[in-house]
């Protein structure tokens, strides 16, 4: 609706303003950037006994790059994370697998997680950290 200022010009300030926050809206989520799906997961025994052997496995997907991998990592202490065993390299539509035999030298806690791997060719020397999982914790007694 508008409206006659004392001059006679209509002003239509409302409006425009209306027709600029929907462009500017309209903009701002044609902007927005894609995410990537995807989940980690992993399994452990919460406890164990030393000198027995357990198993950990994980599995994991992302739609962000072209082939996967998923590695385990562990460590115990203060020592930084090291990786366990890698699966092998999938294509972006299978889910990938791993799965590790540990034996427990000795008692403690040992943390483990896994670790999805996103690559350009199945060969890839440079694999990108996609994802990574909470640390699962291992009571060994």
């Amino acid at each position: 609706m508008t409206r006659m200022t004392k001059t006679g010009t209509k002003t239509r300030g409302g409006r425009m303003a209306v027709v600029g926050a929907l462009g500017l809206a309209s903009v701002a989520l044609a902007a927005a950037p894609a995410f990537a799906k995807g989940s980690v997961e992993i399994t452990a025994p919460h406890t164990a006994q030393a000198g027995k052997t357990f198993t950990v496995t994980a599995h994991g997907d992302d739609d962000a790059s072209q082939y996967l991998q998923i590695c385990l990592e562990n460590h115990s202490g203060g020592q930084a994370w090291q990786r366990l065993t890698c699966g092998t390299v999938v294509d972006v539509g299978a889910d990938a697998q791993v799965t590790a035999h540990v034996k427990a030298a000795h008692s403690g806690v040992l943390q483990y997680r896994a670790v999805v791997y996103g690559l350009l060719t199945p060969d890839d020397r440079h694999p990108i950290r996609q994802r990574t999982s909470a640390p699962a914790t291992v009571n060994v007694r």
